[in-house]
């Protein structure tokens, strides 16, 4: 894995969702010899947003949302967050002993590795269909996920055949596992979902902005704030309606750190014609938001230096003349007086000869 970071960490297994799917998720990262990292880290997420936080620095499972604090007003539920702490601490223990079996299978003794699980569920709420999942991950690839057709591990590296023939024996868990995934994860969802509908279940549009980095390059029409993550983001002709197919490329969903999410669509061939006729389109939870393309609204930061230069050599020419004539006019004011005064004293009996000859020698006779 060559980059280290939560949020790269949280990418690895997210899945796609549509506009009707909500989903629980829970990773599970246990690391080795990586720096000002915690050796393990559990979070929990509702529709992609953080609900919870667990390091084994801390060693205390806290809520990363303030409506999350209302499952502690259920019945028998006031202990909660200390429960859900000593699961974290049992989870840390297995995971350091699962990375180290791990990386001896791997022949690895040294250097930077992970060992991550994520486990859930998606609950469609228009068919109420739920699907869980549970899957490992050793250094950024798939290690061993469970099959529910089959309720078996499925393997992905040789490496994990031990562990497959291990867990598939325990039919205990593999039950208990089951019904975790299709039962008890989508009850927790949807109180999960009302404690914070008024977050979750919101609708926010975003802004959009026609980007592009040369005049050359694809035109980028991008859209940040938007809430929640299920939006989709093309090009098409703004006559027809028709969606552009090709000479387009969809950026991925991410994150922002205020909750919200960002995408972008490019336009890979500019038009040679009319720009007018294409617009960007963004839609979310049946609304709908269009930019047309216009080559006044692209913000760029480009900077074209023939044009600075040229404007530099200008702004020294009119830079010197300005100059020029100040001290031109100072130095004729100044000639002028002297002048002046000779002009004054020529007929002047009290002047004496010297001064009047000093005088004269800077400036015409009277």
């Amino acid at each position: 894995m060559k980059i280290i970071s939560l949020p790269f960490i949280l990418g690895l297994f997210l899945h796609d969702t549509t506009a009707v799917t909500h989903s629980l998720k829970f990773f599970y990262t246990a690391s080795s010899n990586v720096p000002d990292f915690p050796e393990f880290v559990a979070v929990g997420l509702v529709d992609d947003v953080q609900i919870d936080y667990y390091d084994s620095n801390t060693q205390k499972d806290v809520p990363k949302q303030d409506w999350m604090r209302k499952v502690e007003e259920e019945k028998d539920r006031a202990d909660y967050w200390q429960v859900e702490t000593e699961k974290r601490k049992g989870a840390q223990q297995d995971f350091s002993e699962s990375i180290k079996n791990i990386t001896k299978r791997f022949n690895q003794t040294g250097g930077i590795h992970l060992f991550q699980n994520m486990y859930g569920c998606e609950w469609d709420d228009e068919t109420d269909n739920v699907t869980g999942y549970d899957q490992y991950g050793y250094d950024g690839e798939d290690f061993i996920t469970f099959d529910f057709n089959t309720s078996t591990w499925t393997t992905a590296k040789q490496q994990a055949i031990l562990t497959k023939q291990n867990w598939d024996q325990d039919k205990y868990d593999l039950d208990y596992s089951k019904n975790y995934l299709t039962e008890v994860c989508p009850k927790w969802l949807k109180k999960y979902l009302n404690y914070g509908n008024s977050s979750l279940l919101r609708t926010v549009l975003p802004s959009v902005s026609l980007l592009q980095k040369t005049p050359s390059s694809p035109v980028t029409c991008h859209a940040s704030g938007f809430y929640p993550n299920r939006a989709v983001m093309f090009w098409r002709q703004s006559v027809d309606k028709g969606k552009l197919q090709e000479n387009v490329e969809v950026g991925e969903i991410i994150p922002n750190h205020d909750g919200s999410f960002q995408m972008s669509v490019d336009l890979l061939k500019l038009p040679s014609d009319d720009w007018g006729r294409y617009e960007c389109v963004f839609q979310l939870a049946g609304e709908e938001k269009v930019t047309k393309l216009d080559k006044y609204e692209i913000r760029t930061n480009y900077v074209d230096y023939t044009n600075v230069i040229i404007g530099i050599a200008v702004a020294s020419l009119l830079l010197n003349v300005a100059l020029i004539t100040v001290f031109g006019v100072k130095f004729f004011r100044g000639k002028k007086k002297r002048y002046k005064r000779v002009r004054a004293n020529c007929d002047t009996s009290s002047y004496n000869s010297s001064e009047l000859t000093e005088e004269l020698n800077q400036v015409s006779t009277c």
